[in-house]
């Protein structure tokens, strides 16, 4: 075992990985890798050592949005832990910017590694947060050591649910909206300590199977805010319970050559206000929504004059829209 400090060589390296391979399972060629500046460099095989510990390299991670499920990030690499055999999340330093419009407010979104750092140190204890820690490099370079959680993405799961919509809505939803309160709860502590997550998404919640519990993921992003500290956040928020409530995105195409009479009877102020094409009014689509929880989703459409500002204005409404589910399913979860 190497003591801190002691420059790991290749015939120490090769020790590990018999040890936790076999010798049969040894590369004949790597590279051992201490300044991960050039991500791209970083092969399959080779092993990256931060802190003393040896990462044996192996996938790629993948881009799980809009289309890009196949797409490879290469800052992103799944890695052996040597010394403990553990499967861990290498996040190499990237920085991406990019401009965005939310709510009619412009944004600059950028990935920020120190950020991811910071919110590392702070959710460390807290179950509804992916863990890890970070280590800077011989570079500098802020690299998060993360580790990998086993299970399906939530909105997968919830896929999953119900025959149709109506068995979904009536005997699933109300333990998926209990669910997704708690992840609200998760991203209050957040703001409450002044911070953001910055990138929420649907395939950014993983379900725990040993933990029995949905983990954010990926809080990286990091942007300048004109009004709001908030706003992407609970826009993000906004999004998640709109294809929540209606069991997958309602689309205006899907609508218009499929159910002709209900795409008639939609305006531009029914439809989200971050996707044009995706209805945020869905009780016109499924009349049983209770109004607490339609008013909800309405904060989130182009019909909206007033938004969400704060988690806590949010949770105050979900706990109305939860107890109208309660009374409507005759469930308490």
């Amino acid at each position: 075992m190497a003591q801190p400090g002691e420059i790991l060589h290749e015939a120490t390296i090769r020790e590990f990985i018999t040890n936790y391979a076999g010798s049969d399972r040894v590369p004949v060629r790597f590279k051992i890798i201490t300044d991960t500046s050039d991500f791209f460099r970083v092969e399959y095989n080779d092993v990256v050592v931060l802190g003393d510990v040896p990462y044996w390299v192996k996938r790629c991670e993948k881009e799980g949005r809009f289309g890009l499920d196949d797409e490879p990030k290469f800052w992103v690499r799944r890695a052996v832990e040597l010394t403990t055999g553990a499967t861990r999340i290498l996040k190499l330093v990237f920085h991406e910017e990019f401009q965005t419009v939310i709510a009619g407010i412009k944004m600059t979104c950028f990935r920020s590694p120190k950020k991811e750092a910071r919110l590392l140190d702070l959710v460390a204890g807290h179950k509804n947060f992916m863990h890890g820690r970070w280590v800077l490099d011989a570079a500098g370079n802020n690299v998060r050591i993360l580790e990998f959680i086993r299970g399906p993405r939530f909105d997968d799961v919830v896929a999953g649910y119900g025959t149709d919509h109506h068995d979904y809505f009536h005997h699933y939803f109300l333990q998926v909206l209990d669910q997704y309160i708690e992840l609200v709860q998760a991203i209050k502590f957040l703001h409450d300590h002044g911070e953001k997550h910055g990138d929420i998404r649907r395939d950014h919640i993983i379900w725990d199977e040993e933990t029995q519990a949905n983990r954010w993921i990926d809080f990286d992003y990091n942007f300048q805010q004109g009004e709001s500290l908030f706003s992407f956040d609970m826009q993000g928020l906004g999004n998640l319970i709109i294809f929540l409530a209606g069991r997958g995105d309602v689309l205006v195409p899907d609508l218009y050559h499929k159910q002709r009479a209900l795409f008639d009877t939609l305006w531009g102020e029914d439809l989200s206000i971050a996707y044009k094409n995706r209805v945020a009014n869905l009780q016109k689509i499924y009349p049983y929504i209770p109004d607490s929880l339609n008013r909800i989703l309405l904060h989130f459409s182009q019909g909206a004059n007033i938004f969400y500002e704060t988690t806590d204005q949010m949770l105050e409404d979900l706990a109305t829209a939860r107890a109208d589910m309660v009374s409507l399913t005759g469930r308490q979860s």
